[in-house]
């Protein structure tokens, strides 16, 4: 009898500590999985059975802290390490975003349906989703910093994809006290053309397609390359002039800019290249036409969309060689039904189509047979 009760304690003592490891196993820190992104510098995702953390690290220029969030599948459980961060149930079915940049990766997953509100529909220039738009099914939420927290709440999206330029942000913390899930997204803040077209990885995890967020970003990632090898072919480097003036002051791209580094990857030479910064460097007209006269392209003349509409804006400008010759192409041409640029919406996810734009004007002989996507020759 003695030793059947020592047996049955033993097994006992067996069956509880393993009910505890058990129990343990599934509120214990996972292994570490690897990051599932390469060219984005602010965005790291790491992906597990049935859960990602997304880790959002620049939202804005000079912020001092990032974001965490876990997404995850129905039914999954998640380490008590991460029950801290914003959580939230995928795939999701009710978004709102908030720049026509998000609108692409939408349709590039085929989830434009789920689209049910923006702010400023009047900049969405994609004829998919403005079918939705006139149909009714993607409402009006108002200006991106001043949304109608009313409209959303009646909207009661899943969440809200948003972004911000600084860590003030009164909408988007009235929606989040109103209990609107807020994800922050920092696409706009990457300069690497690479690096803003791999968000669409961000949109993947929220929608479960992961796969095909991958499988997209990997087809532009070989185009991209195979434009940059072709280029590297080029037997000459002419000069590129960019910008234009605003006000009192010249407008264009800082040597480490997003649009700079298109122009080097396009085997040219940009006149500012060396300039520090990723936003706008501001001269007079002067020294920019003492630098500028000669160059052999102005790529991306601010607004205007025809020679005699920069000539009528400012006489000066036909002082520059490349007005003279013809060589002046603008992205603001190609618009939307309802005026918004096509360039600034679709640009950001499609590098590659940018970078053949790019190629075709500079080195034209590369791509014979090439359609401009973006860019048009001012007439």
């Amino acid at each position: 009898m003695k030793n059947y009760i020592s047996i049955l304690s033993v097994v006992i003592i067996a069956l509880l500590y393993g009910c505890k490891n058990e129990q343990q196993s599934t509120t214990a820190a996972p292994n570490k999985a690897g990051n599932s992104i390469n060219y984005a510098s602010g965005l790291a995702i790491y992906r597990y059975d049935d859960y990602s953390v997304v880790k959002v690290t620049k939202p804005w220029p000079e912020a001092k802290e990032g974001f965490t969030y876990v997404l995850k599948q129905k039914g999954a459980t998640i380490p008590d390490s991460l029950k801290s961060y914003t959580t939230v149930q995928v795939p999701v079915e009710r978004v709102v975003v908030t720049s026509t940049t998000h609108i692409p990766s939408l349709e590039m997953l085929g989830e434009e349906n789920s689209l049910i509100g923006f702010p400023g529909t009047d900049y969405i220039s994609s004829e998919k989703t403005r079918a939705l738009i006139d149909a009714g099914k993607v409402r009006e939420t108002g200006a991106n910093e001043r949304m109608n927290t009313e409209v959303m709440i009646d909207l009661s999206p899943d969440v809200v994809v948003g972004f911000s330029i600084s860590s003030d942000n009164k909408t988007m913390d009235i929606l989040q006290q109103s209990g609107i899930t807020v994800l922050y997204n920092g696409d706009w803040t990457e300069q690497s053309p690479l690096g803003k077209a791999e968000w669409i990885k961000f949109f993947g995890e929220l929608y479960g397609k992961q796969k095909e967020a991958d499988s997209i970003f990997s087809k532009i990632e070989t185009d991209y390359k195979a434009a940059l090898a072709l280029a590297a072919k080029a037997t000459n480097k002419p000069t590129v002039l960019s910008g234009a003036m605003y006000q009192d002051h010249w407008y264009l791209p800082q040597g480490g800019s997003w649009a700079a580094l298109f122009i080097k990857d396009a085997h040219a030479s940009y006149l500012w290249s060396d300039t520090n910064g990723t936003g706008s460097h501001t001269l007079s007209f002067e020294s920019v036409l003492e630098k500028a006269h000669n160059a052999d392209y102005w790529i991306g003349p601010g607004q205007f969309t025809s020679l005699q509409e920069m000539a009528d804006d400012n006489p000066h400008y036909t002082e520059f060689k490349a007005y003279k010759n013809g060589e002046v192409y603008s992205f603001s041409s190609r618009k939307g039904a309802t005026g918004g640029v096509i360039y600034y919406e679709l640009a950001p996810n499609r590098p590659d189509l940018v970078l053949k734009d790019l190629v075709k004007i500079l080195h034209p002989g590369l791509l014979p047979d090439y359609e401009l996507q973006f860019f048009e020759k001012l007439k």
